[in-house]
Order: C-alpha cells, then structure tokens, then sequence
C-alpha cells in the first residue's frame, strides 16, 4: 500500500483547507494550479475563471394542498467556445450558485477532456424532491423550463439528469419546451426515456465509465482484476453499475454503502444481489440488517468505508468526501472518483505525496456526457442507435481520453488531474485562440 506519511509543513499549509470547500473554490484552484504549468494565455485563464452566465429564477408551484410555494432555480453557463452548453440538472435542498458555478466548470473539462463539441452547464431547483408527490414534481419541472426556455435549446444549452432527477423529468421538461416552440424539439435534453428519443445506455453510461476507468487504471498498474479489491462508496446508479460491471469482469468488491451505511466483506460482496439506491433506496442498509448471524458480513459506516485497506476506492456519492482530515488514511493505492468533486484540493495534495493515484471525475464519470453526446447525434440524425453500438462507441471513447491523459501523464511526469486539466486546457485555450474575444 502507498506510504503513510506526508511533512508537518505540508500539514499545516493545508490544514486551513476545511471539508466544506465548495465547488467553485475546488474548480477555481484546480484551474490556477494548471494553468501555472501551461504557456496560455492569462487572458483566457481570466476568463475561464468566471461563468458567462448564471440564470437566476423563482419557480412558483401550486402544492396538492391548493397552497403556493416559490423555489429558486438556476442555470449557469460557464463556456460555449467549443459548442453548445452541456450539464445536468439537479433538485437538491442543497443547491447554490456557487455549487452551479463550479460544476458547470467541470463540465467544461469534461467535454474538452472527451474532445466532445459542448461547453460546460449545470442547474437546479433549491428543493428536496422526496417532498414532491409525483405530480408536484412534474407541475414544477414544467414550470422551469418555462422560466429558462429562453436560454436553453438543441444548439444553445442541453440539459441532462442529475441528483435528484431522472429520464421521467428529462421528459417533461422536453415536452414543455417543445410545446411552447410548437414543435417536438428532442434535443434539448438528453437522459429522456429512449422511447421519445433518448439513448439507450445513457442511464447507466456514468457508472460504465468509471468501470472502464478503473479496468484501464488496474490494468496500467499492475493490478489483474481477478487479484483485484474495489470499496464502492454509493450505490445509486453510478455505484452499483460501475461495482456491477467490475465484478462481472472479475474484481472483487468488498464493501458498498448507501445513505446510512454499507457492508464490508473481505471475501467478496455479491453486488449483483443488492439494488442499487435507485431501483430501491436503502437496500444496501436492509441488506446489512437481513444478514444472517452466521455470515461473514460487518456493518461499515460510510466514514470506515473510505478508510479500507483496498485496491481501489471508488467514491461515488457526494462531493467533499476525502478531505485533510482523512486523506491520510486512505489505504487504497488508486482512488476513481465516480461522484462529482469528491476529493478537496487540500485532500489531493495530501494524496499525491503519499503515491495514492487519483483519477479525476472530469474523465472517470464523464460517460454521461459522452452517452448524452451520442444522445444529442440521435436526435439530430432522428435514428436510433442499439444499446451494444453504444457501449462499443463509449468504450472506445473512454479509451482515447485514456490513451491521451496517460500519454501527458507520462511525458510531463504530473497527476492525472493535472493531465486532464491540461490536456482540456490545451484544447479550451487553443479554440479561444482560434475564435478571439468577440468583439
């Protein structure tokens, strides 16, 4: 396993560095820590440091009581240089600007890093949905799409699903977009259920692609992923598809958790058997609870979880989940980040000293928005791809964003977060070269 230790000096130079960094703060840090490394244009890292907009609206909402509420809703929009905007969109009690901010930048990454002809987006609703009845949440959805219709569209801002939505939101939102522009427009959103021009695979590509990422990482490593031990933290859709997919190809996973907690089994978890959170929340939990007394399964708190003596950690639920407090005990020798932003600035340093490789959400997730590119194709081309051309397209895609992070990775001697901000750097700053500061 990676050394254990790091100097007092760095210690103290990061122990200012609290779990609560936000988004934007993780986003513009990453950024500057980069750029000092590349010969761009001050100008355009100036630029990229800020939105090109950030949308905010009230989304008022008749409750099934007859009653009013107002919720705020935002949009931001960070960089459209290579294409139209790219993001999800997410209903969280949780949700800021600043949080829309730092994600839509991240977003940018991400599509430069997959070389796809998008900028970066990201929205929400200020809202916890488990408080919305079914019909609340479309009569909500619907509204806000009116509210943004006028900066969203096939060829200015696509949306997609995010925490707290699904392809069911995805579709209203279409529908009501497509209503008010009297016709059926498709491509303003992707994640839609297939059956209105959504893509097969889109659902579970996020999850995909962290398993590929994973396989690619155990495989440039040295670790055969028969002798192979995965810790999955999060079993929504992107856990339990990427845990999935890794114990078919022949890893061992051997701890997952939900909300309230996992289960840890050195032997080996029948991931296969569990829900994931979306198919049925809190399965993982009643699975640790039905256990049997005579099974070799222990109750894991999130927390211990992240701390396993493992292979691979794979954090796949929130953001801010490895932080200075607990960097150091880390005992996986490669970390995939699955969730958006789940390792602070301050955390990454402290990994990086200690040989842990981190590889980056911006390529490890980014299958979403690869499926959700390929989507955005469907619609424009009005045919539908089968579910095996998409998972050999997105394979292949992860591959070459692969190939040309470990190309920089090993040619510039630096982390592979620095390689995928470079390489989407390399290519932000040359399109922002070629097309000049309008006007």
């Amino acid at each position: 396993m990676a050394s254990q230790h790091r100097s007092t000096t760095t210690r103290e130079a990061t122990a200012a560095s609290a779990a609560s960094e936000t988004a934007l703060e993780t986003a513009r840090r990453q950024l500057d820590r980069v750029a000092a490394q590349l010969d761009i244009d001050d100008a355009v890292i100036e630029r990229l440091s800020h939105p090109r907009a950030v949308h905010e609206v009230t989304v008022p909402l008749e409750r099934d009581d007859g009653s009013v509420e107002v919720f705020t809703g935002y949009r931001a929009q960070h960089d459209s240089v290579r294409g139209p905007y790219k993001g999800g969109l997410r209903y969280h009690p949780d949700v800021t600007r600043d949080e829309c901010v730092g994600l839509s930048m991240w977003m940018t990454w991400k599509c430069a890093v997959m070389d796809l002809p998008f900028g970066g987006a990201k929205g929400g609703i200020v809202v916890d949905p488990k408080s919305l009845s079914d019909g609340e949440t479309e009569r909500l959805t619907r509204r806000f799409a009116q509210e943004i219709r006028d900066v969203i569209g096939p060829n200015t801002d696509i949306p997609a699903p995010d925490m707290g939505t699904d392809p069911q939101a995805m579709a209203w939102l279409m529908d009501a977009y497509s209503m008010q522009e009297g016709e059926t427009i498709p491509g303003v959103v992707t994640g839609k259920p297939p059956v209105i021009g959504g893509s097969y695979g889109r659902e579970e590509a996020p999850g995909r692609s962290v398993a590929i990422v994973t396989r690619e990482s155990c495989d440039y490593y040295d670790y055969p992923l028969a002798e192979t031990t995965v810790a999955v933290q999060g079993f929504g859709s992107v856990g339990a598809n990427a845990a999935r997919l890794l114990e078919e190809w022949g890893a061992t996973i051997v701890a997952v958790s939900d909300v309230n907690g996992g289960v840890y089994d050195p032997d080996g978890i029948d991931v296969s058997a569990i829900p994931s959170h979306d198919e049925e929340p809190e399965a993982v939990t009643r699975f640790a609870t039905d256990l049997d007394e005579g099974d070799d399964v222990s109750r894991i708190s999130n927390s211990d979880l992240l701390e396993l003596d493992v292979d691979v950690l794979v954090p796949a639920a929130v953001g801010n989940v490895i932080t200075a407090d607990n960097a150091d005990a880390i005992a996986a020798d490669i970390v995939v980040e699955g969730a958006n932003g789940p390792t602070t600035f301050a955390a990454d340093t402290i990994l990086e000293e200690r040989g842990v490789h981190v590889i980056p959400d911006i390529l490890a997730n980014a299958g979403g928005v690869t499926v959700s590119y390929f989507e955005w194709l469907q619609d424009i081309n009005r045919r539908q791809w089968s579910l095996e051309r998409v998972n050999e397209e997105l394979d292949a895609e992860m591959k070459t964003a692969w190939n040309a992070l470990k190309n920089h990775v090993e040619r510039r001697d630096v982390t592979w977060r620095d390689a995928a901000y470079a390489v989407a750097l390399d290519r932000i700053g040359d399109s922002h070269e070629m097309r000049g500061l309008w006007p």
